[in-house]
């Protein structure tokens, strides 16, 4: 998973409630934040579920390895399809955020630019995944409601293509 602002995504798959027990009889979650693993399994997935922009270079290598991985690869909400809110930043430069952020920032008392070799640089802009990697499916909204979730996983492992009717294509 990529950028993450607000784990909306994430919450939403969990408002699946009890329906994840029956979920958990065909899916193993894998690297995820939910179950707090940092790296894929080996053997690669079936399914993989990517939420969130690419807005650096660690994004740009995590999602080229993990859709090398994955059998189907699902943009996952807003962030994921368009960048979202986090691609707001790009009508600036990479230099003018840092610089707002960490240069300028009203509420710093001694300004310092971070400059480490083990943070990620910054890409020019905040990416949507498609425009790095191909995607299968996607899951529009901010965020999905659970039932897109269910639908598509429940579709996938039937092998049926998903039935993503209006009501689970939302957009607010």
């Amino acid at each position: 998973m990529l950028a993450r602002v607000c784990f909306g995504c994430h919450m939403s798959f969990l408002d699946l409630d009890e329906r994840l027990s029956d979920l958990l009889d065909y899916v193993e979650l894998d690297r995820s934040p939910l179950t707090d693993i940092k790296q894929l399994a080996d053997s690669g997935v079936d399914i993989g579920l990517v939420e969130g922009g690419v807005c650096n270079t660690d994004n740009v290598q995590v999602l080229r390895e993990f859709r090398q991985r994955c059998t189907t690869l699902v943009a996952v909400g807003a962030c994921a399809l368009t960048g979202g809110i986090p691609a707001l930043r790009n009508h600036y430069t990479a230099s003018a955020c840092l610089q707002e952020a960490y240069g300028r920032g009203v509420s710093l008392d001694s300004p310092l630019l971070p400059d480490d070799p083990e943070l990620p640089s910054l890409l020019d802009k905040v990416y949507p995944i498609h425009e790095l990697v191909t995607v299968d499916y996607v899951l529009p909204g901010c965020p999905p409601p659970a039932e897109a979730f269910l639908e598509l996983l429940s579709a996938l492992h039937e092998g049926r293509p998903p039935q993503l009717d209006y009501p689970l294509r939302r957009f607010d």
